[in-house]
């Protein structure tokens, strides 16, 4: 087959399949696993060029709405007749029941049965090594700084938080995406500040652009230097590497404690 992923998760759910090799391009944000690097780059995300779509005469496009503006690509592929399956996971259970449907869709239903149950059984195995936590600290997750956003309780962040036996600051509203201020998580005074910018690499990231916003010299998190610069692309998009990064949570606060 001939495939075509439009959204880094998307390339990471088939990379997790262990099917990468079925993928003839991508979008211009897919960056794992190294060996798609070199594979013809279709655009960004929200803008896909739908042309070069065509020219590549995909078997089967991987479309996605995890993020809001990537109904137009759909709508596209749509009109044009071009064979695809869309995926919208925003949980944990999204994640798994999508590598099943993904690779059924490819042809490899058994390949999927695998991968599910094995991202499955090492999310559980995590979650009961945090369900004796003598504390569960409030994690203060910030996707972007102007204007704030932060993820509500509809979201797959929410669910890591609980898995590393913490909890989402603003799991209280009922959203997946927040927009906020800088006033509302100084009145709220988390316990851990977890930086993740979408489309920002950790490295570019400095932690004084947290500690001198005004007044979050006050915040216990900043007093006790709780503040987690992490890897977008561990945390920001729903593919099964967010349990890598649930790994590297639970040990960063482990060490924190």
């Amino acid at each position: 087959m001939r495939v075509i992923s439009l959204c880094p998760s998307n390339t990471e759910i088939i990379a997790y399949l262990g099917l990468e090799g079925l993928l003839v391009g991508v979008d211009d944000f897919s960056d794992w696993p190294e060996s798609i690097q070199k594979l013809p780059r279709l655009g960004p995300d929200l803008s896909i060029n739908l042309d070069l779509v065509e020219e590549l005469k995909p078997d089967l496009v991987l479309a996605s709405l995890s993020v809001p503006g990537m109904e137009k690509n759909v709508e596209g592929l749509k009109k044009r007749g071009i064979p695809h399956i869309v995926l919208n996971p925003q949980s944990f259970e999204d994640i798994e029941n999508n590598l099943a449907a993904t690779a059924a869709a490819l042809g490899f239903p058994e390949k999927g049965v695998a991968a599910s149950s094995e991202f499955k059984n090492r999310l559980d195995t995590i979650r009961r090594a945090n369900t004796n936590r003598s504390t569960h600290p409030s994690l203060y997750w910030e996707w972007w700084p102007k204007p704030v956003f932060t993820p509500g309780r509809i979201n797959w962040l929410t669910e890591l938080s609980e898995a590393a036996g913490a909890r989402n600051l603003f799991a209280d509203v009922d959203l997946a995406s927040v927009q906020t201020d800088w006033e509302d998580v100084l009145a709220r005074n988390p316990d851990f500040i977890c930086i993740a910018w979408v489309g920002v690499q950790r490295e570019k990231v400095k932690k004084s652009l947290i500690t001198n916003r005004p007044g979050w010299g006050d915040l216990d998190a900043v007093k006790k230097g709780r503040i987690l610069i992490l890897e977008e692309e561990l945390y920001c998009r729903p593919s099964p590497r967010l349990l890598e990064g649930l790994e590297k949570l639970c040990r960063l606060l482990a060490e924190a404690e």
